[in-house]
């Protein structure tokens, strides 16, 4: 899905930590949120599509959506993984 070389040298814009592919389990929580119309990104707005692939910081807290193959590494675009405890 992510080139391996790209992933290796990709970090969050805010805390320069690490990032690696999110799991299932944490892509079903979010989507589960999502379809409930509960998610908003760190930016406020509401998240509407379905996350396929995620970058998921090295401390778990928040998640990069990668849309088509491209992983959206704003700040403002990235998901707390906090705001989807429901």
């Amino acid at each position: 899905m992510i080139d391996s070389t790209l992933l290796e040298i990709l970090v969050c814009p805010e805390t320069k930590q690490p990032v690696s592919m999110a799991d299932a389990a944490v892509l079903d929580r979010v989507n589960a949120d999502i379809e409930r119309g509960i998610l908003r990104n760190r930016g406020g707005e509401v998240v509407t599509a379905r996350l396929e692939a995620g970058l998921i910081r090295e401390d778990g807290k928040v998640v990069y959506p990668v849309v088509d193959e491209i992983p959206v590494m704003l700040i403002d675009e990235s998901i707390a993984l906090a705001s989807s405890d429901g």
